[in-house]
């Protein structure tokens, strides 16, 4: 027995000696190890890349975003008792004004130009006598409206205000189905809320919201309050404005819309520049060609626009073309839907060449067109 506790004991002392020394051999889990690389969690073993956490991207944009208060004085309506002539001897009220009553809503705006210049949709100004915008910082600033796009659903806005945060502008363009975006905006009052989701698709149209369509498509949530607020990329880049949802409630039901950044700053330089928006034309009607009758024409594809309708002294009448023609390509672009195809001519400056694909009688040909300007709706 002698001969065997030393050994044993020995080793008792060894190994509490490696424990004191080493006390990560008790628990695997903890110390310097708790920071795994992503790529040992990866079933696959392939690195995960991205943020864990949006709060960069959120602080960047969100002293670009500001909460919009509108007030609009409507007329309460007046008993038509008070101007019926026997009552009004007994209510000596004949001359006393209409009375009004203040209501009140809310939305979103994006600060695009530290002189105080901020995008947001038309319908969240649209006919208010006062318009009151909250910064990030808590200051508050009147907007006037410097104008608006009722075809796109923009309006641009200017405060008198200094050390603005103008946002940083993406590419909308660039944007593919899957990448996280971040909405902020005021959803039901609730100043600078964020709500997160992906791109769901790209270039909506035909949506019969706008009259240029060619919107981004996003689940992250937009509620009323948050039109004309900031869609933006991971990176904090604006990418949209929030503009709509597709449902009568109201709510969010996870399909929201947001006009391109890259439309929303064009519509806002022509306005600023020139008090419109400038747009190519041709003066043309026409809708999207059945594909039934495209492939009985052996059109290839199957895709085209019939022209119904001709303005007398447009541009498309001086090119000679005619009720019952079938555009099939715009400056060697398909076009399958009427939408696509005005928002084709629509990109082109006056003056611009445009080449026309066009079936008639049984044969394609070219026609050259000048684009004109696209009269302002009214």
């Amino acid at each position: 027995m002698k001969f065997i506790s030393w050994p044993v004991i020995t080793g008792l002392l060894a190994a509490a000696l490696i424990l004191v020394l080493y006390p990560r051999l008790l628990n695997p889990t903890s110390g310097d190890d708790d920071n795994v690389e992503l790529s040992a969690l990866s079933p696959q073993g392939d690195p995960l890349e991205g943020p864990v956490s949006y709060a960069a991207a959120v602080s960047r944009a969100a002293p670009s975003v500001v909460n919009i208060y509108t007030q609009k004085k409507l007329a309460r309506p007046r008993h038509p008792l008070l101007d019926d002539p026997f009552f009004r001897r007994f209510f000596n009220s004949s001359n006393r004004p209409q009375q009004q009553r203040i209501e009140s809503s809310l939305g979103s705006g994006v600060i695009v130009s530290g002189d105080g210049y901020i995008l947001t949709n038309n319908h969240v100004v649209e006919g208010a006598d006062q318009i009151i915008v909250l910064l990030y910082d808590g200051r508050e600033a009147q907007a006037v409206i410097v104008g608006k796009d009722t075809e796109t659903d923009l309006a641009v806005l200017r405060i008198d205000a200094d050390n603005l945060s103008p946002i940083s502008i993406g590419h909308p363009e660039q944007a593919n189905v899957g990448d996280v975006v971040l909405a902020i905006g005021n959803p039901f009052g609730l100043v600078q809320s964020v709500s997160q989701g992906i791109i769901s698709a790209v270039g909506r149209q035909g949506l019969g919201l706008n009259t240029f369509e060619n919107f981004l498509q996003t689940d992250a949530a937009i509620n009323p309050g948050n039109s004309g607020g900031a869609l933006i990329d991971a990176y904090g880049n604006l990418l949209g404005i929030n503009s709509a949802i597709p449902n009568r409630t109201g709510y969010s039901v996870g399909i929201g819309f947001a006009i391109p950044a890259d439309t929303a700053i064009k519509v806002l330089e022509d306005i600023v520049q020139y008090g419109k928006v400038i747009r190519g034309w041709l003066g043309v009607e026409a809708r999207t060609l059945n594909p039934e009758i495209a492939q009985r024409l052996n059109l290839d594809p199957p895709i085209g626009l019939v022209i119904t309708n001709v303005v007398q002294g447009s541009p498309a009448d001086f090119a000679g073309l005619a009720r019952g023609d079938i555009i099939t390509r715009i400056n060697n672009r398909w076009v399958g839907q009427n939408s696509r195809g005005l928002n084709l001519i629509a990109q082109l400056n006056p003056g611009d060449s445009v080449k026309l694909e066009v079936w008639r009688e049984g044969a394609i040909s070219t026609v050259m067109a000048v684009a004109g300007t696209r009269p302002t709706p009214r």
